[in-house]
């Protein structure tokens, strides 16, 4: 018998896609997935893209940007690992996803395992327990650092401390922080303060790092040094998403060593009571704005279930992702195109080469230089020739050529001397030969006698 419409329960895809996504994170909540990791991109979004498969399936994952900055090492694909999720339903394009919240690298599960065995233990033997734990002195005058001398946690806790108390000494206790030698030492290191109880409170810090790196403060013989120190410790390792063992048992938990050295100085009796007048304050306006918007935030709430913000922006960033993905290939399709092109109008243009009329023109500038140096030097040998005729014809009328045939010029204050009646007996001469000169006085003057 036919359904009438009126009783047909029709969906819209949206529809469909929003109560599958919502039945899939109720259904199965908060899961834990080993896997390889597959076709891993990280697009400009700073989104983790990619599938985690094994020998015999595959899903595909999304790890969105507020959640991968806590990823400490630099996943690629190939590689084995162990992520924390929850199932959903991209629904844009109704594809089946994991949205993945934590990652690590899949021998770190092993060591999650053994880290929470050992939790357990040491919370049985009420090593966490708020009763065991020793309260911080109000002002310490001496604050001792356990950690390491060349790492940038205590260059961090030392600035702090210098500037919120800079009347307490420092004492640092220097360890090995990372490593297989690291448990050791660091218990050493925890005892000698102990024993010399020259400090009122201790900082066991060390900066951050993956669980390998971290896992000498995960160690029971540290626990142990840290639950049995008499002395007050402030444990501060790690960011805040990392929590050791020494944080449960330490009688304060800092989450960064920065941290542990504001919260172990107190700032003043002025902050105190700034700080105590601000709760007050502030927990009055809660109360009073809880109270009214209590039933209007319960139908906030409802509403998001069905359409929740953060999906809406997940899922559009994803589209975002997958337009910029295509944009990206249309663009190296282009610039391929191009270059291909450039290189054909290159071979074109290395065909057309000026390359070898520039060649002829050097040949024929050679050739021009030879004949234009060639002219110049005919030039000159003519020219040379010239001069020497010139010389020799300047030669035969020169006076020197005429002194040089026994010729003399006389003179007589400077003046040359062509007539003997222009001397007079006892004047000066100077007669000029061809070589030399000769200077006489005139003893007689004959004016009218000539030479035979």
């Amino acid at each position: 018998m036919p359904v009438s419409e009126s009783k047909k329960r029709i969906y819209t895809v949206s529809r469909l896609n929003q109560e599958v996504q919502s039945a899939l994170e109720s259904g199965f909540g908060m899961l834990w997935l080993q896997g390889e990791l597959s076709n891993f991109s990280k697009p400009a979004s700073g989104h983790f893209y990619f599938s985690l498969k094994d020998s015999q399936s595959q899903i595909r994952c999304a790890m969105f940007k507020g959640r991968n900055r806590y990823v400490d090492f630099d996943p690629q694909s190939g590689d084995e690992v162990l992520v924390r999720g929850k199932l959903g339903l991209y629904a844009a394009r109704g594809d089946f996803q994991l949205i993945v919240e934590h990652m690590e690298p899949a021998g770190a599960g092993k060591l999650q395992l053994q880290y929470e065995a050992t939790k357990k233990k040491l919370h049985e033997l009420g090593w966490f327990d708020q009763d065991a734990k020793q309260a911080l002195p109000d002002m310490p005058q001496s604050i001792g650092v356990v950690t390491s001398a060349t790492g940038a946690a205590v260059q961090d806790v030392l600035k702090v401390l210098a500037r919120r108390c800079p009347q307490a000494r420092i004492i640092v206790y220097p360890t090995l922080v990372q490593g297989a030698a690291a448990a050791p030492k660091i218990v050493e290191a925890i005892q000698t303060a102990d024993r010399r109880s020259e400090c009122d409170l201790l900082l066991l810090v060390r900066g951050g790092g993956s669980l390998e790196d971290l896992w000498a403060f995960n160690d029971e013989q540290v626990a142990r040094a840290v639950f049995e120190c008499e002395i007050p410790i402030v444990c501060g390792v790690g960011h805040e998403v990392d929590v050791t063992i020494c944080d449960f048992v330490a009688d304060l938990r800092a989450p960064t060593p920065s941290a542990a050295a504001e919260m172990a100085t107190p700032d003043g009796e002025i902050i105190v009571q700034r700080v105590e007048t601000a709760r007050h304050t502030l927990k009055r306006i809660l109360s009073a704005q809880l109270s009214m918007n209590g039933s209007q935030l319960q139908s906030l709430d409802e509403r998001l279930q069905m359409c929740h913000p953060q999906r809406l922006l997940e899922d559009r960033g994803q589209r975002i992702d997958e337009l910029e993905n295509r944009l990206q290939q249309t663009m190296q399709s282009f610039t391929r195109a191009q270059k291909l092109q450039l290189h054909n109008l290159g071979s074109r243009l290395h065909s057309h080469s000026p390359t070898q009329q520039l060649a002829k023109l050097r040949t024929a500038l050679c050739n021009v230089e030879l004949r234009l140096n060639s002219a110049v030097e005919k030039q000159i040998t003519t020219s040379s020739n010239r001069w020497a005729l010139a010389a020799r014809a300047l030669d035969t009328v020169s006076p020197l050529a005429t002194l040089e045939r026994g010729f003399a010029v006389v003179k007589h204050k400077k003046k040359v001397v062509s007539n003997a009646s222009d001397l007079a007996p006892g004047d000066q001469i100077t007669t000029r030969v061809a070589q030399g000169l000769i200077y006489s006085k005139v003893d007689k003057i004959d004016a009218d006698a000539s030479e035979t």
